[in-house]
């Protein structure tokens, strides 16, 4: 009897806890979920509302804002170019009104200019010969390629040829084929026995 009652005990204490278990679940989905759900009339309202979650028009909208961004950038770049060649033309005007008065010093800077712009006709000069090496060392290399590409096609031809050609009977040749599996067979010794070196 005391058994029966134990057991049974255990059974409601075990049931017990799967409830519990189970009005926990149910809590923390409803509350997940943001409460008890929508009733059937707040359902359908919801469902026949115009909803305001369009994806290409969210998508032209950011285009949108994008493009104006990238003008924005753009004319300020142009300002900021405007500004640079403006203050430029200021300084040149300045020193064309400063001439007359400082004749050492404006001596002085042209030779700085002519320096400049010999050492500024010397770096084209090397930066145009690099580039000419370059070139004809691609050149080179395209040129080696394409020798060794019209190579092994020849051969690929001729031992095609080879493989190709009949008997007066027309049967196939069998010496040229031979020869093809003995050079296959040799070539792959070479690979294996170097692989064991």
């Amino acid at each position: 009897m005391k058994k029966n009652e134990e057991l049974s005990n255990r059974f409601d204490k075990a049931k017990e806890k799967t409830m519990m278990m189970m009005k926990k679940k149910k809590m923390k989905n409803m509350s997940r979920l943001g409460g008890n759900g929508l009733s059937l009339n707040a359902f359908a309202n919801a469902k026949s509302k115009n909803n305001p979650y369009n994806p290409s028009l969210i998508k032209k909208q950011r285009e949108f804002y994008k493009n104006a961004k990238n003008v924005n950038k753009f004319k300020k770049l142009l300002k900021q170019q405007h500004l640079q060649s403006d203050h430029c033309s200021t300084q040149s005007l300045i020193e064309n009104e400063n001439e007359p008065k400082e004749d050492k010093d404006m001596s002085e800077g042209r030779r700085k200019k002519k320096i400049s712009a010999f050492s500024l006709e010397e770096l084209y000069k090397k930066q145009h010969v690099e580039k000419e090496k370059e070139r004809m060392e691609r050149e080179a290399f395209v040129r080696a390629k394409k020798e060794e590409r019209e190579k092994a096609e020849a051969r690929r031809k001729a031992m095609r040829e080879k493989m190709l050609k009949k008997t007066r009977t027309g049967q196939p040749v069998m010496k040229y084929r031979i020869e093809h599996l003995l050079e296959s067979i040799q070539g792959s010794n070479k690979i294996s026995a170097d692989k064991k070196s």
